[in-house]
């Protein structure tokens, strides 16, 4: 696990809560909404994509947008990281779900030479943060990519695939995009994301409501994860998991900043509003159940990072089932074996 603290403050905690034509891509930022899938609920629609949109649309049009972006902009970083390990460059690539450029600025151009950026929220994509490589700008649904089929060489994804209705066909929509021998690679919340939230709320409203409702949207689960993306076409996979805690004042802190991330809860099923006698149960108990001994209490995010590859002919294959010249019953003799051999 590891701790994260608000670039700007630097403190113990972080304050203050939680395929279209050139010229027609140029211009798709100032758009009209696209159609958002999910715009009405049902089991296959847990999210309401258009409170999502307004919610994004929010949060990029605050005085100060980059206060509340300290942990999109370290998952954007360590998604770079990993794009760097690739020794290739990307002559083309795509940004699902981008915000403001959470990935791009830390991106070189000696790696990627052009990307599009993809996001739902027109607002997060007109106050973009500046990078060095040439962009576009499109507004675009996750679930409903316009882009042809072979399209990029890389597709990259941070912290927001968690609120798409549909996983499996935005994972599919994404290996439709890439080339043979493209690569995808994803950061998204994992299931024990903010735990310490969902649990204090539920036990406040247990205590004064008599019962509860989500707070907390659902997440995917890592055992799912692998699953997902092998069924939508990808291979040599690869799935991990961090966590990062952020220590806040207290609850009402970690619920501001949320808002402020453009991460507040768009389920159909949410509760629209919470009695203020519950409010200050839940911070109390997010106190004495989690609280640190600075008075501070944590929020844990869970990240699951995945990278996953498109076929092509010129990738490493497996070997054939019985082709194995070493036994794996041998590996007990190499000590004994290197041991002889120094003698």
């Amino acid at each position: 696990m590891r701790g994260l603290a608000r670039p700007a403050l630097r403190a113990r905690w972080c304050r203050s809560l939680w395929a279209l034509p050139p010229r027609a891509a140029a211009n798709a930022a100032s758009s009209p909404p696209p159609p958002l899938a999910g715009a009405s609920p049902g089991a296959l629609n847990p999210f309401d994509r258009r409170l999502k949109r307004k919610q994004k649309n929010w949060a990029a049009l605050q005085a100060e947008p980059a206060k509340c972006d300290y942990l999109r902009e370290e998952v954007g970083g360590r998604i770079a990281d990993r794009v760097f390990d690739i020794t290739r460059t990307f002559p083309l690539a795509l940004d699902v779900g981008s915000g403001r450029g959470y990935i791009a600025q830390h991106l070189t151009k000696e790696t990627v030479e052009k990307l599009i950026q993809v996001d739902i929220a027109e607002n997060a994509l007109k106050n973009a943060i500046e990078s060095e490589i040439p962009t576009i700008k499109v507004v675009a649904d996750e679930e409903f990519l316009p882009f042809k089929e072979d399209t990029f060489d890389l597709v990259v994804s941070s912290l927001s695939l968690h609120w798409v209705n549909d996983l499996p066909k935005a994972f599919k929509e994404i290996h439709q995009v890439l080339k043979p021998d493209g690569v995808f690679i994803g950061a998204m919340f994992g299931g024990d994301t903010l735990y310490e939230l969902r649990c204090s709320l539920q036990l406040a409203e247990l205590e004064r409501e008599g019962g509860f409702s989500p707070h907390v949207s659902p997440f995917t689960a890592v055992a799912d994860l692998g699953h997902l993306l092998s069924r939508a076409g990808f291979n040599t996979l690869t799935v991990d998991t961090d966590e990062i805690q952020v220590n806040y004042p207290g609850l009402f802190e970690v619920m501001e900043d949320l808002q402020g991330m453009g991460e507040s809860n768009c389920s159909w099923n949410r509760k629209p509003l919470l009695h203020r006698e519950t409010m200050l149960a839940a911070a109390a108990i997010y106190q004495e159940m989690y609280g640190n001994s600075n008075g501070s209490v944590p929020a844990t995010f869970q990240i699951y990072y995945m990278i996953g590859w498109k076929y092509h002919e010129s990738q490493a294959k497996p070997a054939q089932r019985g082709s194995a010249t070493v036994s794996f019953g041998d590996l007990a003799k190499i000590e004994g074996l290197l041991k002889r051999g120094k003698k």
